[in-house]
């Protein structure tokens, strides 16, 4: 029996060797870190499975980003609407071996993106693989630019409502607020 339960900051290290483990080296190379330098993940949708005995079979972290849209070009009337939008980034999300193939990446996945409704995010990206992240409704944000080098046709995003991603176009930028619960 696995059990879902909120990643604890003494899970912190577990989780990053499980992520370590699970992903290439240099991963904290890839520009979506550069969106979580000194950024904590959102408490309560950042999550950890464990088995029976307690060992860690899977995690997923959610962070909190902006897009910020762009600037009017020259002669332009200034948008109505120049504010970041806030939204999540999902990752990474990772299932230990052992467990692979058990759906454990689809429950981590489904039960945060619950969560994350529950709290009132109303968006989520993330960078992966559209084959399988559109199985939880996630589908390609053409607008949306993350920092380079990030493939474009990777960067994918759901709304908890229609239309949540109509409209939002810009770079997706460091957090630069207080902690959000919501």
């Amino acid at each position: 029996m696995i059990e879902l339960m909120a990643e604890q900051p003494g899970d912190r290290w577990e989780v990053e060797a499980l992520y370590d483990l699970c992903f290439a080296p240099g991963r904290e190379a890839l520009s979506s870190y550069r969106l979580r330098d000194d950024v904590p993940p959102v408490r309560g949708l950042s999550q950890v499975a464990r088995d029976e005995l307690g060992i860690l079979a899977g995690a997923i972290r959610f962070w909190p980003v902006h897009i910020e849209p762009p600037s009017p070009a020259a002669g332009d009337l200034p948008s109505t609407a120049a504010d970041p939008v806030t939204a999540l980034l999902l990752g990474p999300v990772a299932v230990h071996p052992t467990h692979q193939g058990e759906g454990l990446g689809g429950s981590l996945i489904r039960d945060s993106l619950a969560k994350a409704a529950e709290q009132g995010w109303h968006r989520v990206m993330l960078v992966g693989d559209a084959p399988y992240y559109s199985r939880f409704g996630f589908e390609r944000l053409s607008d949306v630019e993350m920092p380079p080098p990030t493939n474009p046709e990777r960067v994918l995003g759901l709304g908890a409502q229609s239309g949540a991603w109509e409209g939002v176009r810009g770079r997706v930028i460091r957090w630069q607020g207080a902690e959000r619960t919501a």
